[in-house]
């Protein structure tokens, strides 16, 4: 009698990596899996998110070291409704914060056991997301109370300013983000300048890095269409003669 997981289809895993030894590799150690199916392999982003439109994986294994391959690939592959699982040999929480921000369900570490990759993706298909040690710590910290200061900068962000830090996330200019919200460059100027100081930032650059570490930024595919936005902005500016941003 077949178990339960022999009775599934396999999991159908793309392998994303500049190197081909990389992905010889995966290949090598994963092609021999019972309940995975190794469908296919890119070595650019352009061939990635082909494959990932056209075959469909199920996940799509990300090797983060990769020059060709940037974290864009995460955003993209995963707005291809595909489930990514990033392999790194970094142990950088910064660096996982931004993957999880720009989609990833988990980063392993490839100091890791072929074990600990299998049950990776075994989660990560399942819907779940993959948590490491070092990340689980993290997390344990929060629950058990302990402050994290930049949540606690962060909340401090009005609904306005969360809209304009999301903006300079996407790459918008000031002249942009005023257009977009319907308020004048100075205005932004004024709100970017207490942004700043909320955070305990220093430039734009450092905020536009921010919002991909802590995932407050919505990327353009994503957010909601500029005609609703321009809608709710009028019926706003129609109930007050004075509408205070």
């Amino acid at each position: 009698m077949l178990s339960p997981i022999e009775n599934r289809d396999p999991i159908r895993v793309a392998v994303i990596s500049a190197h081909a030894v990389v992905r010889a590799g995966l290949r090598s150690m994963l092609g021999n899996q019972h309940s995975l199916a190794i469908i296919d392999e890119a070595s650019t982003i352009g061939d990635a998110v082909l494959l990932a439109t056209t075959k469909r994986p199920d996940i799509a294994l990300v090797d983060s070291d990769s020059d060709t391959i940037p974290f864009q690939a995460i955003s993209d592959l995963t707005n291809a409704r595909v489930r990514v699982l990033v392999l790194s040999s970094t142990s950088d929480l910064l660096f996982r914060q931004r993957t999880r921000a720009l989609g990833a369900a988990g980063v392993v570490s490839k100091e890791e056991s072929v074990e600990t990759l299998i049950r990776a993706i075994h989660t990560v298909h399942a819907g779940e997301i993959w948590l490491e040690p070092l990340t689980s710590v993290s997390i344990r910290t929060v629950l058990l109370g302990d402050p994290d200061p930049e949540h606690t900068r962060i909340q401090t962000l009005t609904k306005r300013e969360r809209e304009i830090v999301s903006l300079v996330g996407n790459g918008l200019k000031n002249a942009a983000i005023g257009e977009r919200l319907f308020i004048s460059e100075a205005t932004v100027r004024n709100h970017l300048t207490s942004i700043l100081s909320k955070l305990d930032l220093t430039d734009r650059f450092e905020l536009a890095v921010y919002t991909f570490l802590h995932g407050l930024v919505v990327l353009e595919d994503q957010a909601h269409p500029r005609s609703r936005v321009g809608t709710s902005s009028r019926r706003l500016s129609a109930r007050t003669t004075t509408p205070r941003e």
